[in-house]
């Protein structure tokens, strides 16, 4: 039985988006699938931020995703999500473009309905059991992404440009090692350049 990668992300963050599109890669080299979950940093740093408009734009925007995934199935947070970081991420339009939300909701084939989630409250409590889901797993000094396979959760990695290929599968194998031995936290460098979309 091909194991479970579950991974929560938040599409604001150009990292998470990087591991993302690497986790794509490392299933085609080994037998792993990913099962998507969101995440929030507005939740995760609400006691440090202004709940301005731009905590309010990242908040609407895993409102959507919830809504889009408990009305739509899980399946549609792959699609949803790549939608909204090709346009906020790849074509550096930012989560406050105009348009991104709609456009990404229709190249996702979902319905414009769920804009409406992105200013209501109604799926709030959702998007906390889903945060939480993830972030208990390695503790609350972290962020996005979180990625948890048979009992190993860990942060990241944090990675650009996404490695390809067997490349992909390497860092996989050694992430899932570290993170399996007992007692082991963490591998840091500071970082000396920013993600890379190619």
């Amino acid at each position: 039985m091909t194991p479970t990668a579950d991974f929560w992300f938040d599409p604001v963050c150009p990292w998470a988006w990087m591991t993302s599109r690497w986790m794509l890669e490392v299933e085609q080299v080994r037998d792993v699938k990913t099962a998507w979950h969101v995440m929030s940093l507005a939740i995760l740093n609400e006691e440090r931020d202004e709940h301005d408009a731009n905590w309010q734009r990242k908040l609407s925007l895993v409102r959507v995703l919830i809504a889009a995934d408990q009305n739509h199935g899980n399946e549609v947070l792959l699609p949803l999500y790549t939608a909204l970081g090709n346009r906020i991420h790849v074509e550096g339009r930012g989560f406050n473009g105009a348009g991104v939300l709609e456009e990404a909701l229709e190249e996702a084939g979902l319905p414009a309905s769920l804009l409406e989630a992105a200013d209501n409250d109604k799926y709030d409590d959702a998007v906390r059991k889903s945060h939480l889901a993830g972030i208990e797993l390695v503790g609350m000094e972290v962020g996005t992404p979180v990625i948890s396979v048979e009992g190993s959760a860990f942060f990241g990695p944090v990675v650009t440009p996404a490695p390809k290929g067997e490349a992909a599968g390497k860092l996989w194998d050694g992430v899932r090692l570290v993170a399996a031995t007992d007692g082991f936290f963490e591998l840091k460098r500071t970082r000396d350049r920013s993600p890379s979309f190619d």
